[in-house]
């Protein structure tokens, strides 16, 4: 009998690479951006530049940490919710072969080592692995699941995320003329 844990380190060690790479690249722009306003030079005198940058990274990987855990348990309640909603009944083995779905963000996670040095690298590599992730798992369930409930559950997770992604951009774009419109005009 296979161990139905087997895959339960994967997403913390993904979500630790993901935040590792996304730190490593946010540190390498903040020191430029540090450099040109000069806020540089003051902070060299009282730290070197290894301990700027690894205090950078370690706040850096906390913040991206933070969010790549909260969307991993967005990502998992809103499926798990799609799943009660379009789901008859599911035996154990398909929905732990599809926890082992776990291994693409993995190796997605490994791979964005080798884009650190460009955010559009770095976000496409993060997009793609999570969209094969997905369709990994749809097909995983597509075994156990009538094809109307398939249906079902991929509109609403992707209507769902559709929806959270359009309301954050607009509450950005809403607090970004809220703070244009605040500051006076010379």
């Amino acid at each position: 009998m296979k161990n139905p844990y087997l895959y339960g380190y994967l997403p913390l060690i993904s979500v630790v690479l993901f935040s590792l790479t996304f730190g490593v690249y946010a540190v390498t722009e903040s020191i430029k951006l540090f450099k040109v306003i000069g806020v540089y030079s003051g902070m060299s005198q009282f730290m070197s530049d290894i301990e700027i940058r690894i205090l950078l990274l370690i706040v850096f990987m906390l913040c991206f940490f933070m969010l790549f855990s909260a969307l991993k348990l967005v990502g998992e309640t809103i499926h798990e919710l799609g799943m009660l909603f379009f789901a008859k009944e599911l035996q154990v083995e398909t929905y732990s072969n599809a926890k082992s779905a776990s291994t693409i963000v993995f190796f997605g996670a490994i791979a964005s080592a080798f884009g650190m040095s460009s955010l559009m690298l770095l976000a496409l590599i993060f997009a793609a692995t999570m969209i094969v992730y997905f369709m990994f798992v749809v097909y995983k369930m597509s075994d156990a699941m009538s094809t109307s409930g398939l249906v079902g559950l991929i509109m609403f997770e992707v209507l769902i995320w559709a929806a959270s992604l359009v309301g954050i951009g607009y509450v950005i774009v809403r607090l970004y003329n809220t703070l244009l419109s605040s500051l006076p005009i010379s």
